[in-house]
């Protein structure tokens, strides 16, 4: 029997009785599991059943993440992935910054040199959510910054810490062939290093207005939206000769929706609830390297 799918199901903690669910949830869903093996580590642990549905139609694959998703057991996710994208010799990986690459939210780091850190983190969460548009939210975010030092840009480099488990991430897909990019609704200035450390193959972010080595409170040119995140997406798997059945985009807002929806799999990682509802797999641990287990990498 041919899989055409895998569940892959992660936990800090996969019980025998989390598992048993599982196979009867995917017997409900009119799939036969063709094969079963486990993986993870000291942090959390990994089980993929190879799928065979008799089909590969999406709409089988969207039935089955409906089967999975509404029967889904406290601290278990399981993604249900296509073979193809698992077995693809060359795949993109594209991944949000703030609260996905990063464990931070960058502007709301900076508005704490202005005093404003609770006034912006609070107009952050809602743009998050879907609530405001991401670009004015983002101008009236970065105007409290006016005056700032350029130096505050530096202390904040030194506050910005890697989400548990990416740098692992990024080199096991870069040692493996495969493409990483990063779009951001954040700032070059502080990603900069950051992608450069990585070995990042694409990475953009908005550029702040900096002037005679101070913050105008302005961005320059265009800000990075939703639209735009999808836009890179396209643009840098086409480059890169990769399908977008072969790409895997992570984000964890509102900013990220277009994005994840047109990639071959769009996994919400710590996640708004409506990102988690609209994306194809959610990953609710700190631990980003479960990207690698769904990827196959």
């Amino acid at each position: 029997m041919t899989s055409n799918l895998a569940a892959v199901s992660y936990g800090v903690h996969l019980s025998p009785e989390s598992l048993v669910n599982l196979r009867k949830v995917l017997a409900d869903a009119g799939v036969a599991v063709s094969s079963e093996s486990q993986a993870g580590d000291h942090r959390f642990s990994v089980m993929t059943a190879g799928l065979a549905t008799g089909t590969e139609t999406s709409a089988d694959l969207e039935s089955v993440r409906r089967h999975v998703a509404a029967a889904a057991s406290a601290g278990i996710d399981t993604a249900i992935v296509p073979e193809d994208l698992r077995l693809a010799p060359r795949k993109l990986l594209i991944m949000d910054v703030d609260s996905t690459l990063i464990q931070q939210e960058v502007i709301e780091l900076l508005a704490a040199h202005a005093g404003k850190r609770e006034e912006v983190a609070a107009v952050t969460e809602a743009a998050m959510r879907g609530e405001l548009d991401f670009a004015q939210s983002l101008h009236a975010r970065v105007a409290v910054l006016a005056g700032l030092p350029v130096e505050v840009v530096e202390l904040v480099r030194q506050e910005v810490r890697l989400s548990l488990g990416a740098a692992e991430l990024v080199a096991a897909f870069k040692e493996a062939g495969h493409v990483v990019a990063v779009v951001s609704g954040g700032f070059n200035q502080i990603l900069r290093p950051i992608a450069e450390e990585l070995g990042l193959d694409h990475w953009i972010a908005n550029e702040l207005e900096i002037v005679d080595g101070v913050l105008t409170g302005k961005v320059l040119g265009a800000v990075i939206d939703r639209a735009a995140k999808e836009k890179y997406l396209r643009e840098w798997a086409a480059a890169e000769g990769i399908s977008l059945e072969h790409t895997i985009a992570v984000g964890d807002g509102a900013n990220d929706l277009d994005m994840l929806s047109a990639a071959g799999i769009g996994i919400a990682f710590n996640a708004k609830p409506a990102v988690r509802a609209a994306a194809d797999a959610a990953i609710n641990m700190p631990y980003l390297d479960a990207v690698r287990h769904i990827a196959n990498v």
